[in-house]
C-alpha cells in the first residue's frame, strides 16, 4: 500500500544557524499552519530526509551552502543586506523547488511569511506559492515602526492583557515586515494638570517595586502590580520571538499632579531628592525583568515632567541603561532638545537616535515641509504660565523650531540616528488605505540620510486625557460593525505602510491579495475609492493647519474655525493672529498659501506661485467625487454588500468624501468672502455663502453616514476632542448666520462675480521644465544650477530659493540669469560652508498674474516638492 506523500514539505538544513534560529522556526511554523489551514498537508524536515513532495521549499539563510547552491544554479545573487529577501524558484537533486531565503534572521521570517501570506489570502495556495521569476527584495528603511500607545485604564487595559490577542497582532506586523514595535507608556497627558487617568502614567510604580524606595501607588495591589510587569515581559518576549524589536516607550517621569483632584491613581514616596535615583534604578529593574527590551524611548522635553535642560537628571538616568549589560538602542524624542542633550545620550556609548514628528502631530502630505510655519521659528513673548514656561524653558523660546519636523537635526557629521514617527492628528478612526502616499513615505524615510519611519497606529490615543468610555476603542454603535479586536478593521492600513515602508517600489499583489480575498469581484474598486478617500485629509493637514498640536486640530471631526468673526469661540490657540480662517497658515507654507494671502495675490496680481485655497478645493472635491464614483462601483460589484468589512469601507469612505466635500466649499468660502472684505463686490460675498451653504450641506451628510458611530468619539477630555460630527453643526450654522446676515445688510447682492471664483486659479500647463539636480556637492565650493524651461511664452523670470536642510532658517533667494530657454544662478561657496544638505526648489513666473513652483507636487501628491543635495 503506498503513501501518498505530503502536499508541501519545509526544508531546513540544522546546520544553517539562520534557518534553526527561534524565529525562523516560528515562521517556518506559520507557513505549516497557513497550509494546513488552506487544505493542505504540509511537513517541516530537515534536508537528511528531504523526499519527494508535490511542493518543495527550503528556507534558508542566504549565505548557507544549500541557498547558495540553489542560488548559482538558478542564477541568482542572493542579497545580503539586513533584512534582505529572496524567493527563487529552482532544483534540489533533481526535484523543483523554492527557495525561501534570508540574509538574516529578520530577512528569513519576512520571506517565509511572505509565502504564508500568500497562502492564506488565495483559493489555489499551490499556486499562490509557484514564483515564476526570482524575487529579491531589501528594505529602504532601517527603521520601520508601528507605535502602540497605552492611555486610558478604560480602553487600553484590555488589549493590553489579551495575551492571545498581542499574538496576533505581532504575527500581523512581522507579516507586513514592521521590524519594531513600540509600546509607549506615559503618553495619556501632556502637562500633569487635571489628570484624571494616571493608570502607567508615570509607569515605573505600576510594574516594580525598586528595592531602597518606598515608592508606591496607593490603592494599587502588588499582585496587579507584578501582572503588569508579566505582560510587559511576555509582550517583548512574543516580539522578539518573531524576530522583531521591542522598543519600551516612558515619556513621563514626574510623580505630581497638579490641581488634578480626581485622578485615580497618585504616586507616593517620591521627592526631589529620591527621583533621579529611582527612575534610574526603576528602568534598570524592568531592563533586568525583561530581557527581551531591546530599546528604550524617553520623552526628554518638559511634558516628561522633568524641566528641560535638566542634564544631569538624564545622565543619571541613561546611565542604567548603559549598564544593564546587553546593547540597548537609546532614543529621544526631541522636541526642545539641543546638542548637549544629545551629547548625554551619546555618553552612554550606545546607538542613539533622536525621532522628530514628521508633520506636526498630524499626518499630512509624505513630502516633508519645504518650510515650517511662521509660529514654530518665531520665539513667542512669555504668557506668564510659569508651569509650562518652566518645564519648556527651551522649546517654548530659542529651540520653538525643534518641535515639529526635523529642526537642525541633519547635519552630514552628526553622531547619531534620526527617524520620523506619524503622529495621529489628522485621522485615528476612520479607515485609511492609499498606496500612493504610503509609498511616498517609504521613499522618504531616508530624506536627508534618516533612518526610517514609525507610525502611530489608528485610534491612537482612544479615550485620552481620562475620556475612555467603556464599550469598545472601535467606537461603533451597530456592534455588528466591530471586529473582534479592535485593530483587525485597519489590516490592510498596517499592510501598506509596513511593506511600503519596506519597499516603496513593491508589487501591487501584496496589499491587492488581502483586498481580493476579502471583498472579491470590488477589490479593484474598494482600493481605488480608498486610496481617493485616504489622500483627502492629509491634503488638508498640509494646506490648513489652525494648530499643530493634535489636541486641537482634528480635521476627521472637525471643529468649525469662523471665517466671519475670529472672536467666536474655537480651541486653536498656536495660530496667526487675528484667529480666523483666513490667517491660518498651512502646515507647509513654502508650498502653499493662506486664505487672505491668496485674496491678496488675486487683488494685486502678485503671485507667489504656491498653491492656492483654491487649487486645494480643487483637488479635494476631485478626490472627493472619485471616492464616491468608486464606492458606488464597488457596491454594484460586491457579492456581499452586508458584510461588516464592506459595510465599514463603505461608511468611512462615505464620510471622507464629505470632509473633502466639506474642507474644498470652505476654503472657496473663505477666499471669497476675503476677496468681499477687499473689494467690497456683492458677487464675492454671494459667492461666500453659497459656498459655505454648499460646506453645510456636505457635513450633514457627514453626519448621516457617522450615525453608524456613537454619540461620543472620544480621543481627549475637550469638547473638541470627543462628540460627534453632530455636535459641530452648531459652531458651523453661527458662522453661516454672520454671513448671512452681512449679505442681508449688504442688501442681499446677487450679482455674478467676474471673473468667477472657479477662474481665480489658472493652472499653467504650457510650460515644460528640465532640471537634472547635481549629484553631490562640495563643502565650501559654488553650486551651479540651471533650468530650462520650455514652451511658448516661456517664463518672463524665475528665482532659485534655497536653504541649508535646516527647519530654524529662512529661504535665500536668487534671480536666475537667462540664455533664451535656460535659466542659471550659483549658491555661494560661503553658504556651502556648512555641515548640512542644501534644499533648493524654483519660483517661476510668466504671464502677468501667473506663477509656480517646480518640481510642485505630482499629480498624487506623494513626492518631495523640492530637491535635496547632499556633501560628497
Amino acid at each position: 500500500m503506498s503513501i501518498e506523500p505530503p502536499a508541501v514539505v519545509i526544508v531546513r538544513d540544522p546546520a544553517d544557524a539562520i534557518a534553526s534560529s527561534g524565529p525562523a522556526d516560528w515562521a517556518a511554523e506559520q507557513l505549516r499552519g497557513a497550509l494546513e489551514g488552506a487544505g493542505l498537508d504540509a511537513e517541516i524536515v530537515d534536508i537528511s530526509a528531504l523526499a519527494p513532495a508535490r511542493f518543495c521549499i527550503v528556507v534558508a539563510g542566504a549565505g548557507s551552502p544549500l541557498a547558495q547552491r540553489i542560488a548559482s544554479a538558478a542564477g541568482v545573487t542572493l542579497p545580503a543586506e539586513p533584512e534582505a529577501l529572496a524567493l527563487v524558484p529552482g532544483q534540489l537533486d533533481g526535484q523543483r523547488v523554492l527557495l525561501a531565503a534570508g540574509a538574516d534572521e529578520r530577512g528569513l521570517v519576512y520571506a517565509t511569511l511572505e509565502l504564508a501570506d500568500r497562502a492564506r489570502h488565495s483559493a489555489d495556495p499551490l499556486a499562490a506559492l509557484d514564483v515564476a521569476v526570482p524575487i529579491v527584495e531589501r528594505p529602504a528603511n532601517p527603521i520601520r515602526g508601528i507605535n502602540r500607545l497605552l492611555v486610558s485604564d478604560v480602553e487600553d487595559l484590555g488589549w493590553f492583557r489579551d495575551r492571545e490577542g498581542w499574538r496576533q497582532y505581532l504575527t500581523m506586523i512581522a507579516t507586513h515586515r514592521f521590524n519594531r514595535v513600540h509600546l509607549a507608556f506615559g503618553i495619556g497627558h501632556d502637562f500633569l494638570r487635571n489628570v484624571l487617568d494616571a493608570y502607567l502614567l508615570c509607569p515605573y510604580p505600576f510594574l516594580v517595586d525598586v528595592p531602597g524606595y518606598d515608592v508606591r501607588v496607593p490603592g494599587l495591589p502588588d499582585e496587579e502590580r507584578t501582572a503588569n510587569l508579566d505582560t510587559l515581559r511576555f509582550i517583548s518576549d512574543e516580539t522578539a520571538a518573531r524576530g522583531l524589536h521591542f522598543q519600551l516607550g516612558i515619556w513621563t517621569q514626574a510623580y505630581q499632579w497638579v490641581d488634578s483632584p480626581h485622578a485615580n491613581y497618585v504616586v507616593d514616596g517620591l521627592t526631589p531628592d529620591n527621583h533621579a535615583g529611582y527612575c534610574r534604578d526603576a528602568i534598570r529593574a524592568i531592563l533586568d525583568a525583561c530581557p527581551s527590551i531591546a530599546g528604550v524611548t524617553f520623552r526628554v522635553h518638559g511634558e516628561s515632567g522633568v524641566p528641560e535642560g535638566n542634564y544631569d537628571f538624564w545622565r543619571d538616568v541613561f546611565s542604567s541603561i548603559a549598564g544593564c549589560g546587553r546593547p540597548i538602542q537609546l532614543d529621544l524624542h526631541p522636541k526642545g532638545v539641543d546638542r548637549q542633550m544629545i551629547d548625554v545620550g551619546l555618553e552612554t556609548g550606545l546607538n542613539v537616535t533622536i525621532s522628530p514628528k514628521y508633520t506636526a502631530e498630524h499626518m499630512g502630505l509624505p513630502g516633508h515641509q519645504a518650510e515650517i510655519r511662521p509660529t514654530e521659528r518665531d520665539v513667542p513673548g512669555r504668557d506668564g504660565d510659569h508651569f509650562v514656561e518652566g518645564l519648556m524653558n527651551r522649546s517654548a523660546f530659542d529651540l520653538r523650531y525643534t518641535r515639529y519636523g526635523h529642526a537642525d537635526f541633519l547635519d552630514e557629521d552628526r553622531p547619531y540616528g534620526v527617524f520620523y514617527r506619524i503622529w495621529p492628528g489628522t485621522q485615528r478612526l476612520l479607515l485609511w488605505g492609499d498606496p500612493a502616499l504610503a509609498a511616498g513615505y517609504g521613499r522618504n524615510g531616508s530624506f536627508g540620510g534618516c533612518v526610517g519611519i514609525e507610525v502611530m497606529e489608528p485610534l491612537s490615543f482612544k479615550g485620552r486625557r481620562g475620556s475612555g468610555l467603556p464599550g469598545g476603542r472601535d467606537a461603533y454603535a451597530d456592534a455588528s460593525l466591530a471586529p473582534e479586536h479592535d485593530w483587525e478593521k485597519y489590516t490592510y492600513t498596517y499592510r501598506l505602510f509596513g511593506r511600503l515602508l519596506y519597499l516603496p517600489q513593491a508589487n501591487p499583489e501584496q496589499w491587492r491579495r488581502e483586498l481580493a480575498h476579502t471583498f472579491g469581484p470590488a477589490a479593484a474598486s474598494v482600493e481605488a475609492a480608498l486610496a481617493s478617500a485616504s489622500r483627502i485629509l492629509p491634503l488638508v493637514t498640509s494646506a490648513f493647519h489652525p494648530s499643530a498640536a493634535n489636541n486641537r486640530y482634528w480635521p476627521e471631526v472637525f471643529t468649525s474655525m469662523p471665517i466671519f468673526d475670529g472672536g467666536r469661540a474655537h480651541p486653536y490657540r498656536d495660530t496667526l493672529d487675528p484667529k480666523r480662517f483666513g490667517t491660518v497658515s498651512p502646515l507647509d507654507p513654502g508650498l502653499f498659501s493662506r486664505v487672505d494671502d491668496a485674496a491678496d495675490e488675486i487683488v494685486t496680481g502678485q503671485t507667489s506661485g504656491k498653491y492656492s485655497p483654491l487649487r486645494v478645493a480643487r483637488w479635494l472635491d476631485t478626490l472627493a467625487n472619485d471616492a464616491a464614483r468608486y464606492r458606488v462601483a464597488a457596491r454594484t460589484a460586491s457579492t456581499d454588500r452586508d458584510a461588516p468589512a464592506f459595510r465599514r469601507f463603505a461608511i468611512d469612505v462615505s464620510i471622507l468624501a464629505g470632509l473633502g466635500r466639506f474642507f474644498a466649499s470652505q476654503l472657496r468660502a473663505g477666499v471669497a468672502f476675503a476677496l468681499y472684505r477687499r473689494t467690497g463686490e456683492g458677487g464675492r460675498l454671494r459667492e461666500a455663502l453659497d459656498a459655505y451653504r454648499a460646506s453645510r450641506a456636505a457635513w450633514l451628510d457627514v453626519i448621516e453616514h457617522g450615525r453608524a458611530y456613537r454619540d461620543d468619539i472620544t480621543v481627549g477630555g475637550e469638547p473638541w476632542l470627543r462628540g460627534h460630527w453632530i455636535d459641530r453643526l452648531p459652531a458651523i450654522d453661527a458662522d453661516l448666520a454672520d454671513i448671512e446676515t452681512e449679505w442681508e445688510r449688504a442688501g442681499r447682492p446677487d450679482a455674478t462675480a467676474q471673473p468667477q471664483l472657479a477662474n481665480l486659479d489658472v493652472v499653467r500647463t504650457d510650460v515644460v521644465c528640465i532640471h537634472t539636480p547635481p549629484a553631490t556637492f562640495e563643502r565650501g565650493q559654488p553650486v551651479e544650477v540651471s533650468l530650462r524651461a520650455e514652451g511658448s511664452p516661456s517664463p518672463a523670470t524665475v528665482r532659485l530659493r534655497y536653504r541649508h536642510l535646516n527647519n530654524a532658517e529662512a529661504y535665500e533667494v536668487a534671480d536666475m540669469t537667462r540664455d533664451r530657454a535656460d535659466f542659471r544662478a550659483t549658491i555661494p561657496g560661503s553658504y556651502t560652508d556648512s555641515p548640512y544638505p542644501l534644499q533648493y526648489l524654483f519660483e517661476i513666473h510668466g504671464e502677468p498674474g501667473q506663477a509656480w513652483l517646480y518640481p510642485g507636487l505630482d499629480d498624487d501628491l506623494a513626492n518631495l516638492a523640492y530637491y535635496v543635495i547632499r556633501r560628497a
